[in-house]
């Protein structure tokens, strides 16, 4: 079976790089990364990932408005994605939701789990 391909969207490199290091480690999967909403939106049609990881807070274009892109395009509409943040707040779940978001993970995240609620929320 092939491994994972897993994209993270996040404007935070140290959270890009322990979420990669993370799953390349306890998963073994393929995990590419993207600074921006702009970035992401772009590789994903080109890499072709199994997730996207997408972090909610970011500059620019934040997750939301990532997210409703990403779903507008053809060649990533079908793409699962979890969103990450560190202020959740019960009121803007519902949006994420009917946004596309198949789940939202709470940051800090712990590492060694990451790659287990991935598998959990999509059911992997």
């Amino acid at each position: 079976m092939a491994a994972k391909r897993i994209l993270i969207i996040d404007d935070e490199a140290d959270v890009r790089e322990i979420a990669k290091v993370s799953l390349e480690i306890t998963k073994n999967w393929d995990v590419a990364t993207a600074a921006s909403g702009e970035e992401g939106v772009t590789l994903a049609s080109t890499y072709h990932p199994d997730a996207i990881l997408l972090d909610v807070m970011m500059p620019k274009v934040d997750g939301l408005a990532t997210l409703v892109k990403l779903n507008e395009n053809i060649n990533t509409c079908k793409i699962p994605v979890i969103l990450l943040t560190a202020t959740i707040r019960l009121a803007t779940q519902p949006a994420y939701v009917e946004a596309g978001a198949k789940a939202v993970l709470i940051k800090p995240f712990d590492p060694a789990l990451l790659g287990g609620q991935i598998e959990s929320v999509l059911g992997w």
